[in-house]
């Protein structure tokens, strides 16, 4: 996992997230989810927590079809979450899905999925 601590408050954060996202037309948000808020409805407490799923087929496509069980961990998600004052946002790493999943023949998209990420958790955490 890929951890980076956020320069903003939590909804800051996720709301220049979810917008970097959505601002991207290689990339669709496909699910939220508030997991504090749902905390909140089984009346227990949980700090500011919400993940987002969002996917590109062209490049989440190969990868699940080069290895069958890629499907478990894709689409992509970024959770949110306040943790001790800070906020943070963690993902998995391509790395991960790669070795995890059997996943071979498919550096280039990888790399791709790599530096997206990285580019977009940057821009979300980042005051700038």
């Amino acid at each position: 996992m890929i951890t980076k601590v956020s320069s903003l408050t939590f909804d800051e954060t996720y709301s220049k997230l979810k917008g970097i996202i959505t601002n991207n037309p290689n990339l669709k948000v496909l699910f939220e989810l508030d997991h504090q808020a749902n905390a909140a409805n089984a009346d227990l407490t949980l700090p500011p927590t919400k993940i987002i799923f969002f996917g590109n087929p062209k490049l989440g496509t190969p990868l699940m079809a080069n290895g069958a069980h890629t499907g478990l961990d894709l689409p992509q998600k970024m959770l949110v979450q306040e943790v001790d004052g800070k906020t943070t946002i963690t993902y998995n790493d391509p790395a991960y899905l790669k070795e995890r999943h059997n996943i071979t023949g498919q550096e280039h998209i990888l790399e791709k999925v790599t530096a997206a990420l990285d580019k977009i958790s940057n821009a979300a955490t980042s005051n700038l």
